[in-house]
């Protein structure tokens, strides 16, 4: 009789563990790895960076981090996001990914600021390890028309400064050395930019004749692109370029108001847009507007029709995370590979 209950008992329990199993699916037990690369004035190994990193595994336990450097000393690490080619950066990069084995079934990133550019750069261009979603805080993708404030005492910051401020900013030697200089974008001197930029004319496939279709296809294969904006910043200017909005160039920027919002639908119809006059010479290009979306240069309209453009906001200034991050971890980053 005991033999028979004990039979009873263990058949119930694989009944019941098997019933469970069906409802509830156990998750694969390797979760996604992260690449984050951090932003400027930072570096890959700052306290707030190594916080955050912190931060993330306990959302994610198991979890595996990288943050990306350009030099494993902290303070040329820093030093290299003010001064540096791009171009170069990025490459230095690709290969760093490409070597380190807990990435090479891909992963999803998290870009800070200029990070943001860099890393869609890195998937444009590279893709190899290839990443799943992206997530860009702050980001210059549109580029920046003007550069804030510096501290008294940083010097690498009034040097990219003054030459974003003076004539010097499309010259060779600025734009193949000042990292700012390299996503500056004036619209007031857009031919200039066109024919002198490295950088943000590639990546954002904005010169005639040059398009490159290899990073339309790459960015479209990502799962998803989060582009969250910091509701008060003075950093980035136009704060807007981080959902891919940006200064009208003069001779398009007709009609124009003061300090108003104006409701239009995409040139295909198919989605209400925002457009925000600032002043009279200032006019903001929200995404859908962007000749960069309705042609389709880097696959982002593909992207965005699919659903897989997620736009975010942060309220703050520039960087000022809080809380706001953590959701967004959540759900976009830590998955199941």
């Amino acid at each position: 009789m005991a033999g028979t209950c004990a039979r009873m008992a263990l058949l119930l329990l694989l009944y019941c563990f098997s019933s469970f199993a069906l409802a509830s699916p156990l998750k694969s037990g390797k979760v996604r790895p992260l690449v984050i690369w951090h932003g400027l004035g930072d570096s890959h190994s700052s306290p707030g960076m190594l916080e955050f990193m912190s931060m993330i595994k306990d959302v994610h336990p198991g979890i595996f981090v990288h943050s990306v450097y350009i030099d494993k000393e902290l303070d040329n690490d820093r030093k290299a996001g003010f001064m540096g080619n791009v171009d170069i950066q990025i490459d230095f990069v690709a290969d760093q990914l490409a070597s380190i084995p807990e990435l090479e079934n891909g992963f999803d990133a998290i870009g800070f600021s200029q990070g943001g550019q860099f890393l869609r750069a890195y998937v444009e261009r590279y893709n190899a390890p290839p990443v799943n979603n992206l997530i860009t805080f702050g980001s210059q993708h549109m580029g920046i028309s003007d550069v804030p404030l510096c501290g008294r005492f940083d010097v690498f910051c009034q040097i990219a400064r003054r030459a974003a401020r003076s004539g010097t900013v499309y010259g060779e030697w600025a734009q193949t050395n000042i990292v700012q200089a390299q996503y500056f974008r004036d619209p007031k001197r857009y031919e200039t930019y066109l024919g002198a930029n490295h950088f943000l004319t590639s990546i954002n496939n904005e010169r005639p004749g040059e398009r490159n279709a290899t990073y339309a296809r790459n960015f479209a294969t990502l799962n998803k692109l989060v582009l969250v904006l910091f509701t008060e910043d003075s950093t980035v200017v136009p704060k807007e370029s981080a959902w891919f909005g940006s200064e009208a160039i003069p001779e398009n920027a007709s009609p124009r108001h003061t300090g108003s919002w104006s409701v239009g639908q995409a040139p295909d119809g198919s989605q209400e847009v925002i457009v925000q006059h600032l002043s009279e010479d200032r006019e903001i290009i929200p995404m859908r507007l962007q000749p960069l979306y309705t042609g389709d240069w880097i696959g982002l309209k593909q992207l965005d029709k699919r659903g897989d453009v997620v736009l975010e906001s942060c309220v703050g200034e520039h960087m000022q995370l809080g809380d706001c991050w953590k959701p967004l971890v959540e759900k976009f980053a830590g998955g199941s590979l």
